[in-house]
């Protein structure tokens, strides 16, 4: 099959006076274009494949709860508010729908006449209706009447039975009855919402066990529906799900306290208005025309499927199925020297700076970092920010023990880490039992910088230790997030962020940072004058480049600054993972700036920062942040120099092997559209990411004793 090119169609602005940009939505999926092109590439395992295809499912998810049902507020109050390449939210939502239509469209075909096929061959099946046989159907209506049937409670829709409150992505079945004392075009409606705790994928037993045979709970019910409502037929039933804003909207200078107003707040998330309706296809109009009359929702936000609703659930069937054969080659993050020694975590850190790459690097290491600090007699205090970790976080369960050891223990958890507030706040209320002090964020701006700090006393006197990352404390995803982590006992560096943290627990309103670069303090002044500094040396006809690995670039002083640089002569080279507003590769404007993106096995997540000739000396930084007005000016980020030539080098190395991809790398035209990489030879296919797991999978040197 021909690889689908997106193009973005959006720089109409030119530069004679008026920069041009590309639409932020629009940008964004194209990154999620990137993410179903993994999907449909016959390179990866096929498991991968439809793992890939569940997260387009989830992005997209995200995606409608946030971004669009922030654009239908727009449209709704009146706003006019334009984004950067002058498009109003009305004609944004128009062309939002055109894409998502095709690119939902496009997942859905390589879920059906791609992945399923394959899957088929390999003994991995995924059964319709149509291709049960008669003891599939015993099993499944068996399984109905003793799992299904017993905890599914049928909905009428009548004037005694108003419209019942449909939770956000929650499944259900719409159901059409015949009633023949019913008129004509008005046949009893009834929905059966189907509790979460069920199974979306059910295994059926089969008597070969070489075959794995599954269904969809949503076909389970369907078959099974007329149990539910006796007395009538069944005219169709049809799977739906309904999308709601996700948003939370929190006057944090009104709270009085601020994690019983989110608490409050997440439960009326649920109750969101509707901004999208996925239904199976085959739902008459007239059915459909009264389920969104309920639901208050237009035409336009409706999402004919020709498959399984929510493809998210594939993640489930990913787990179970062992089938190595089918799934990427796993691998063990390496430790390496200096971390592979068994001396003290503390001492190896005091003699010199240490940098992983993660997940080649293993984050235990992190880990053991706040494990030894819990334990150590010589340790009295830790601090920590915690914006994401995992359910059952090692590192929050250290910094318990820490408090249970008697150490002074402080955690800056934010409450408001999108989609992840519920866990926070779980975890908060823990932390607080077991003595921990624990701040919840800080009203106005969101804690994202990812910070540790040890104060441990020695025999000279007091020292600090500090873990910086560009990824979250979450061991699990670290295993699939590329990020750096970085540790010092630098006196500069440690002090500062001794300060930060003061900063954030008490009161601060311009804190003064020489070596770190903070938003939403300095870090934006910074990064302009950095950028700045390099055209002034390309004017002058002194070496000058930019090399930036981040997510997400929005900001348009920045994006402007960039231009400007360019125009000046700068090299600048962006490997910019999803959303980019910059247009590269205009005459006049950005010539001399490239911008490509990396999509495959592990989300690219690391921000880093290379400046050739800032005062001579090149400046290597990384950091927590993105190039967003919200990372700069609503958000707490860290971005941190890394200052020794050996971890220079290692930096610039990373950003080397990453510019020479062409495997999963695409480039972006002038145009908006993302291209494949072409290498020096034509038949070339280099992947970064496989060069860096064969590179950390090398046996390490012996540790020096």
């Amino acid at each position: 099959m021909a690889e689908k090119i997106t193009v973005l169609r959006t720089p109409r602005a030119k530069h004679g006076g008026k920069h041009a940009y590309f639409n932020r939505e629009l940008s964004w999926l194209a990154f999620n274009r990137r993410v179903l092109e993994q999907a449909q590439s016959a390179d990866n395992p096929l498991m991968e494949r439809m793992k890939f295809l569940a997260i387009v499912s989830s992005n997209l998810d995200e995606f409608f709860e946030i971004r669009v049902s922030g654009l239908i507020q727009q449209v709704k109050s009146g706003v006019i508010q334009v984004g950067l390449d002058g498009l109003g939210p009305t004609e944004q939502l128009r062309r939002i729908h055109d894409v998502v239509v095709s690119q939902v469209a496009d997942q859905y075909r390589c879920f059906r006449e791609d992945v399923i096929p394959e899957l088929h061959k390999c003994g991995v099946h995924f059964l319709s209706p149509e291709e049960l046989t008669k003891p599939d159907l015993n099993w499944i209506n068996h399984y109905f009447r003793e799992q299904v049937f017993p905890v599914l409670t049928p909905l009428a829709i009548d004037p005694a039975h108003p419209f019942p409150q449909i939770a956000n992505k929650t499944l259900n079945v719409l159901v059409s009855l015949e009633d023949p004392d019913a008129p004509e075009n008005e046949s009893p409606m009834a929905i059966l919402p189907v509790p979460r705790i069920l199974p979306r994928l059910v295994r059926i037993d089969s008597p070969d066990k070489s075959q794995l045979r599954f269904v969809f709970l949503s076909d389970i019910i369907k078959l099974n529906a007329r149990h539910l409502f006796p007395g009538y037929g069944i005219h169709s039933a049809h799977a739906f799900r309904i999308t709601r804003n996700s948003d939370l909207y929190i006057d944090e200078e009104e709270a009085e306290n601020f994690l019983e107003m989110i608490e409050e707040e997440l439960k009326q998330r649920q109750k969101g208005a509707a901004v999208r309706l996925e239904i199976e296809d085959g739902a008459e109009e007239p059915l459909l025309q009264r389920l969104l009359g309920h639901i208050d929702l237009p035409t336009e936000y409706v999402f004919r499927i020709r498959g399984p609703i929510n493809l998210l659930r594939l993640m489930s069937v990913y787990d179970a199925i062992d089938r190595p054969d089918l799934k990427f080659k796993p691998f063990q993050p390496a430790v390496r020297p200096p971390l592979n020694s068994t001396q003290s975590i503390f001492k190896l850190i005091g003699e010199e700076d240490i940098l992983l790459h993660h997940p080649f690097d293993s984050f235990a290491q992190v880990v053991e970092f706040i494990q030894q600090a819990a334990k150590d007699p010589r340790v009295f205090a830790i601090k920590q920010t915690l914006y994401r970790t995992s359910g059952d976080s090692p590192i929050v369960r250290a910094l318990m023990e820490a408090a249970n050891n008697g150490k002074q223990v402080t955690a800056l958890v934010e409450l408001k880490a999108r989609f992840d507030e519920a866990n926070n706040i779980q975890w908060a209320k823990q932390m607080e039992e077991a003595g921990i002090h624990v701040v919840y964020g800080m009203v106005g701006f969101k804690i994202h910088c990812k910070c540790s700090l040890v104060v441990r006393r020695e025999d000279t006197g007091l020292r600090r230790y500090v873990h910086l990352g560009t990824g979250n404390y979450h061991p699990q995803t670290a295993r699939i997030y590329t990020d750096l982590s970085f540790f010092t006992a630098r006196d500069g560096i440690t002090a500062e962020v001794a300060h930060l943290f003061n900063t954030l627990t008490g009161f601060g309103r311009s804190p003064e940072f020489e070596h770190l670069h903070v938003a939403p303090y300095n870090l934006h002044a910074r990064l302009q004058e950095m950028i700045g500094r390099e055209a002034e040396n390309a004017a002058a006809d002194r070496p000058a480049r930019i090399i930036a690995k981040l997510n997400s670039l929005v900001d348009q002083t920045t994006i402007d600054s960039l231009y400007e640089a360019s125009r000046s002569g700068v090299s600048i080279d962006l490997i910019v993972r999803g959303t980019c507003c910059l247009v590269p590769g205009v005459r006049g404007l950005s010539d001399n700036i490239r911008v490509r993106s990396i999509v495959g096995r592990f989300l690219e997540h690391s921000r880093i920062f290379y400046f050739e000739n800032h005062g001579g000396e090149p400046v290597v930084m990384a950091g927590s942040a993105d190039w967003m007005p919200r990372n700069f000016f609503r958000r707490v980020e860290t971005a941190f120099p890394i200052e020794e030539p050996r971890l220079q080098n290692k930096i610039l190395h990373l950003l080397e092997i990453s510019l020479r991809d062409t495997a999963k790398a695409k480039k972006l035209l002038p145009s908006g559209a993302y291209v494949p990489v072409e290498g020096e030879d034509a038949d070339a296919s280099f992947s970064s990411q496989s060069h860096f797991l064969e590179e950390y999978q090398e046996p390490p040197a012996p540790a020096s004793l």
